[in-house]
């Protein structure tokens, strides 16, 4: 086993694809230390993360197989506690991992999908209404006004939580991923996720409406071995935080990476590439997850270099994924709508693939066509590499995304 230091991850995010480089360039996998002086593993490279991601032998329960945590070795107020706490499909292992994630499709299946494309339209239509006020000239921070809202009222809607909860609960979700938070600021961050999925959980079993809290909480109470009580509170709360989360980051990304380089934004209105072109670019040179936590040892993991003893915490490196050049070649780190090869490991792979994906994709085409076409002169406010990243190693997005509007065209949203 290799007993080099370990790499300290930088929890500004300053550089999140810099600190990839490094990464890949040590080996396959590399230990690295998480906020309070935890050691797990990074995954780097495109090989290994897809055999992980894949192996039986690794799960994401820390209640199940990561020994510090089950000893209670892992503090309450450790920085990172959210992220290994949840109770859900997300961190399910086995059988209860198949039997959440069954119960959680039935919300995704592809005639809700294409059902849900009018409230799309709807909302992504009104916050372009919105940016539409703007004086002439003004700088508006895009992130804030169309990136962020589009996403998380969606996916609030989708779980019937109200406006006034949801923009309560996302101050919650901002801080979660932050990784430069305190121990007592991770503390409040899980007691608040969980006191406002059981707000929103006590309101549906009152008042049920057409929402999947309310499909799940049926599905528990007709036969309470199906959902325990946690695992329905923590399962809402995922996917709340993932659908809303990582397409926001998508969004702010894709604006971001277009307006750098108007090229390849003319490419898309000449009608050489698609949007569907974009957005896997996008998602594979700017992903919107750059470390996830946690993943975990069943066995021992050997790789060519070096071996993961049995017990010991994972983190997948998705912001080296796309940007590997043994899968995309010296001009890996190249933002290119007309590349032949675009794969990506961005809504995952194997048993934990994303389930909303097709929602995520859905919500990314109408906004992005419609954000483009009812604002074609659209600028940066600064200079790219003016924008600030956000404070985390577990996202890639910034902290705002300064622009300029300029004129509108009075047209409806692309359908």
């Amino acid at each position: 086993m290799d007993k080099r230091c370990p790499f300290a991850l930088d929890t500004t995010g300053r550089d999140i694809h810099a600190e990839a480089d490094v990464l890949r360039a040590q080996g396959s996998a590399v230990q690295v230390e998480l906020p309070g002086g935890i050691v797990a593993w990074s995954i780097n490279s495109h090989a290994a993360i897809r055999r992980v991601l894949t192996d039986p032998n690794v799960t994401k329960s820390a209640r199940n197989h990561w020994p510090a945590f089950i000893n209670g070795e892992i503090p309450p107020d450790w920085e990172m506690i959210s992220w290994v706490a949840m109770d859900n499909m997300v961190t399910a292992y086995g059988k209860d991992h198949v039997r959440l994630r069954r119960l959680v499709g039935k919300a995704f299946t592809p005639r809700r999908t294409e059902a849900i494309r009018p409230r799309i339209v709807q909302l992504t239509e009104e916050l372009l209404d919105g940016l539409a006020a703007a004086g002439p000239g003004e700088v508006v921070d895009l992130r804030e006004r169309f990136a962020y809202p589009l996403p998380a009222r969606l996916v609030a809607d989708l779980i019937g939580m109200s406006e006034d909860a949801r923009a309560k609960t996302a101050k919650v979700i901002d801080m979660m991923v932050d990784t430069t938070v305190t121990p007592e600021q991770a503390q409040a961050v899980l007691q608040g996720w969980r006191g406002a999925m059981a707000e929103l959980i006590a309101a549906k079993r009152r008042e049920p409406g057409e929402d999947i809290t309310s499909d799940l909480i049926a599905a528990r109470d007709e036969d309470g071995s199906r959902l325990s009580e946690q695992e329905l509170t923590d399962t809402i709360f995922a996917i709340l935080g993932a659908g809303s989360e990582t397409t926001i980051n998508f969004f702010d990304n894709a604006i971001t990476a277009l307006l750098r380089h108007p090229e390849q934004l003319e490419l898309v209105r000449s009608g050489a590439a698609t949007w569907d072109d974009v957005i896997d670019e996008v998602l594979r040179v700017e992903s919107p997850l750059a470390h996830l936590p946690l993943r975990y040892a069943v066995e021992d993991i050997e790789f060519d270099d070096v071996t993961i003893p049995k017990g010991d915490p994972i983190l997948v490196n998705y912001s080296a994924v796309g940007r590997d050049p043994a899968l995309h070649g010296a001009g890996a780190d190249r933002f290119d709508v007309l590349r032949s090869d675009k794969e990506h490991l961005s809504f995952g792979y194997g048993p934990h693939y994303c389930l909303g994906a097709s929602v995520a994709r859905l919500v990314a085409k109408i906004g992005l066509s419609s954000l483009f076409e009812r604002f074609p002169d659209l600028s940066l406010a600064v200079a790219a590499e003016d924008l600030q990243p956000l404070p985390t190693f577990i996202m890639n997005g910034h902290r705002a995304l300064p622009v300029r509007l300029t004129a509108a065209v009075a047209v409806g949203a692309a359908h």
